[in-house]
């Protein structure tokens, strides 16, 4: 879904756009390939999920820690 440049998207455009950007966003797809594949900045890509009302995920990904049986059957970690 590619939008021309430099073109002012608003209205029912604009809010369709917003939620099939969110249905993507949180299916797990990042900004930036967002911002990418519609060819638009990461700012406008960021600013449509705001107005969509998307919680935003935190920079880096899952940073935890995965939890192996190993681990904590045998109490590696204390």
């Amino acid at each position: 879904m590619q939008i021309k440049p430099r073109v002012r998207i608003t209205g029912a455009e604009r809010a369709q756009l917003a939620q099939h950007i969110a249905g993507r966003y949180q299916a797990g797809e990042p900004i930036r390939a967002l911002a990418l594949s519609i060819g638009r900045s990461y700012g406008f890509v960021h600013q449509l999920l705001e107005e969509a009302g998307v919680d935003l995920r935190r920079r880096g990904g899952d940073n935890r820690k995965a939890t192996t049986e190993a681990t904590t059957s045998t109490g590696a970690e204390q």
